[in-house]
């Protein structure tokens, strides 16, 4: 009988911010927790929100999950 190693993955919910767009607020979410965590294997987007001033969209904010697999 093989023997298969055993893949672990966790997620840690983040929340990231750009003027741009909720594209570039993704973007800049998963370049920046890269650089924390090897191994990033993927992001769910859980929410998805907007700050107003003056009557204007002036930032685009997301929430999501990012998964990445441990050390072994």
């Amino acid at each position: 009988m093989e023997i298969r190693p055993v893949t672990i993955a966790r997620t840690t919910e983040i929340t990231s911010a750009s003027e741009k767009s909720f594209e570039d607020a993704i973007q800049r979410g998963v370049k920046r927790f890269s650089k924390t965590i090897e191994k990033v294997e993927g992001a769910w987007i859980k929410e998805q929100k907007v700050k107003v001033t003056d009557g204007e969209v002036s930032e685009y904010r997301v929430t999501m999950k990012v998964s990445f697999i441990l050390k072994g």
